[in-house]
């Protein structure tokens, strides 16, 4: 969900454009050991041969392997991370040898290890140790969270947090009166749940000198009593006037937030993640190259990359990885328009970086589907897999277009559960119905979707997002949103593995349990397939990367 769809899906918001890195260039395709695998591929047909000896033999199980070769197996053998085998019993058994392991699954269901298309890892691990207001649906509640968070705190220091909704509480926007009397001598800043707009208390305001004299900054709202006083909320551009008083995270901490949040997404199945960085309206776009300098440099060299990472970055900053380009460009980030939009994703693209730009409403969408159509139509065709970020409403016939232009989708479906209400009400029933998370009509056009989270928006949870999207029943509700897009449970889990693998370029390595991938898998609490299907419910057992258990 974001603040913009609230406001009106119609208003053209670009919120911010990336790129990705090339796949096969070990500087910046971070995971748990690049030098075996990434520089030195290793071809199948190798692996698939019967002199090789199996680390691993897992059996007895449910594996679905999102291969359309081979839909379902009940053994897998993997040597040295990657699969060697699968199918029964007795044949992936011939691969077996004295040092062999074997892991009896006991019929549980097996899949792919999940792949969150869209996060913000360092971001959600700092959120992870500061306050928390997700799913806070009372004002007292609120206050409580706030208070608690100053039973530790030293004179002076920050309070900082983040993940409130204020539709859960009816749709009151908070206010720094709310908060100023228990944090008299502590500036307090927390974000909203999607990160475009954040509260303030009184003595935070004072210490970036905001006040009522102060104007609103291009692409940004202090907001304001009708006596033009500000009531410590600031939206998007707007918070570059309080950010910079909040003491920089220490080098320390963002490591210490990546060990955080990879523990956490082990917890839930999730062993790849495409990392958006520490990016939103108001902060420093350098926030992305610090942390890959800074963080996943250090955790790939000391062994502290426990899942693999997909880096995005601004693009923006994209001249860095080009030394011999001699346009360089510095353009805004909140308000973007077309023509600078459309020569920054023109200039990417021909140097063969893949973009994407995040769009949420209607209008905005179709202006990035008309710029991906000229880029192609003038540099021609080619696999450049351009996405589209959040793709939360789309006009009438929106949908087909990213399946004609091949387009693709990186959905969070369970940003829907929170968009049920307010959408209807921003934009009528009628036109929620016809607009909004139209995940069945973007696979019948044949455009390839992609699952995610946008954690720390929502928290990770690829098993909650795929039961979301079978069924699509939000809080409260007896009934479906929009029954006819809901999904089977194997586009479901497509969509958060070898679809998400393919959205990023990734799929000839990962996505799928076949002979020559990685072993990344996932060992679920149920043993019936079918309960499964009906359902979409079940939890995670275990988390394997590369054939080693990484979860519990």
């Amino acid at each position: 969900m974001n603040l913009y769809t609230l406001i009106s899906a119609s208003v053209v918001v670009v919120l911010a454009i990336f790129f990705s890195l090339p796949l096969l260039n070990p500087t910046y395709w971070l995971n748990l050991n690049l030098k075996s695998w990434l520089w030195i591929p290793i071809p199948s047909s190798s692996l698939s041969s019967s002199s090789l000896i199996a680390d691993l033999v897992v059996r007895n199980g449910v594996i679905y392997t999102s291969d359309e070769s081979l839909p379902f197996a009940d053994s897998m053998a993997i040597h040295n991370g990657r699969i060697l085998r699968l199918g029964n019993f007795s044949f992936v058994q011939e691969l077996a040898g004295d040092g062999t392991e074997e892991l009896d699954l006991g019929g549980k269901v097996v899949v792919p290890g999940f792949i969150d298309s869209h996060v913000h890892l360092i971001y959600a691990g700092l959120q992870m140790a500061r306050v928390e207001l997700h799913g806070v649906n009372k004002k007292d509640e609120f206050v409580r969270k706030i208070k608690e968070a100053l039973r530790n705190a030293k004179e002076g220091s920050w309070i900082l947090g983040g993940g409130w909704n204020n539709d859960l509480w009816g749709g009151e926007l908070p206010l720094a009166s709310w908060i100023d009397d228990i944090t008299p001598y502590n500036p307090v800043w927390l974000n909203r749940m999607d990160g475009h707009m954040g509260l303030a208390n009184s003595l935070a305001l004072k210490l970036s000198g905001i006040s009522n004299l102060t104007k609103d900054p291009e692409g940004g709202t202090i907001v304001r009593t009708v006596d033009g006083e500000p009531t410590g909320l600031l939206i998007d551009s707007a918070m570059k006037l309080l950010l910079p008083y909040i003491p920089e995270d220490t080098v320390n901490e963002r490591r210490e937030a990546l060990v955080r949040a990879t523990n956490h997404a082990l917890m839930r199945g999730v062993t790849t993640v495409v990392d958006f960085g520490r990016y939103y309206p108001g902060v420093s776009a350098e926030l992305s190259w610090e942390d890959f300098l800074d963080v996943y440099q250090w955790a790939d060299a000391s062994e502290k990359m426990m899942i693999r990472v997909c880096l995005f970055f601004p693009m923006e900053t994209w001249l860095r990885l080009l030394p011999y380009a001699d346009e360089p460009h510095n353009y805004g980030l909140q308000v973007t328009e077309s023509e600078i939009l459309y020569n920054m994703t023109m200039a990417s693209e021909k140097s063969g970086l893949q973009v994407a730009i995040h769009a949420i409403g209607d209008r905005a969408n179709d202006l990035i589907l008309d710029i991906y159509e000229s880029v192609v139509s003038t540099n021609g065709m080619r696999d450049r897999r351009f996405r589209i970020e959040h793709a939360q409403h789309l006009a009438p016939g929106a949908a087909a277009r990213f399946g004609q232009q091949g387009i693709v989708a990186s959905v969070q479906p369970l940003h829907l559960l929170g968009d049920a209400d307010s959408a209807t009400k921003k934009l009528g029933t009628d036109r929620a119905q016809k607009e909004s998370y139209l995940f069945r009509s973007l696979l019948a056009s044949n455009a390839l979707l992609a699952f995610g989270s946008d954690w720390p928006v929502v928290d990770i949870n690829p098993l909650g997002g795929i039961k979301t999207a079978m069924k699509r029943i939000p809080p409260g509700w007896d009934d479906a949103w929009i029954p006819s897009e809901c999904l089977t449970l194997n586009d479901a889990l497509k969509a958060h593995t070898i679809s998400a693998a393919r959205a990023c370029f990734l799929d000839n390595d990962l996505g799928s349990l076949s002979p020559g991938k990685l072993a990344d898998f996932v060992i679920l609490s149920t043993d019936s397939w079918d309960d499964f299907a009906a359902e979409g419910s079940a939890s995670v057992e275990a988390t394997y990367v590369s054939g080693v258990r990484a979860y519990p």
